[in-house]
């Protein structure tokens, strides 16, 4: 088979042209300005280090103790019509028990043997009585409220 000269010089012409032309599509098209790419490059950035800071924000509060820390250790029923509780503040600074209640009622001062507020310093136990009638099997859920207004709870249900 004989190939004609003239085919081949189409060929590199035409390869040529598509060429010049490429090269000329290349040249038209422009990038992001830099001012533009700085822009977007800083408000990234910012967005990255908030998202940092709040985050660290809230590591920092568990470190520091900066929640109260309030647990119902025990629920004796041992006496009849008085229920005890053994209240430890585990956190680093005292907390004031304002509230008692007893599945969703409060407790008022009279069935108390402390009176409200309630201060329990850092790292101690705290004895409180409160008394009531208690029904042997039934479900009971103590809540102590804070001066903050932060609930502590722990359900007992008492002996038969």
């Amino acid at each position: 088979m004989v190939v004609s000269s003239n085919i081949l010089t189409n060929l590199k012409g035409g390869i040529k042209e598509k060429m010049k032309t490429f090269r000329k599509f290349r040249k038209s098209v422009k990038a992001l300005s830099p001012v533009v790419a700085s822009i977007i490059l800083i408000a990234v950035t910012v967005a990255v280090s908030i998202a940092v800071a709040a985050w660290m924000g809230a590591l920092t509060i568990g470190f520091m103790g900066g929640g109260e820390q309030l647990e119902i250790r025990t629920i004796d029923f041992s006496i009849t019509d008085k229920v005890s509780l053994t209240i430890r503040n585990t956190g680093t600074s005292a907390v004031s028990i304002q509230e008692v209640w007893v599945n969703n009622v409060q407790v008022t001062a009279t069935n108390l043997n402390e009176t409200m507020p309630l201060s329990v310093p850092a790292n101690t136990n705290v004895g409180l009585e409160i008394t009531m009638i208690w029904i042997a099997g039934d479900n009971y859920q103590f809540k102590l409220v804070t001066a903050k207004g932060n609930p502590f709870m722990k359900n007992a249900i008492p002996p038969s």
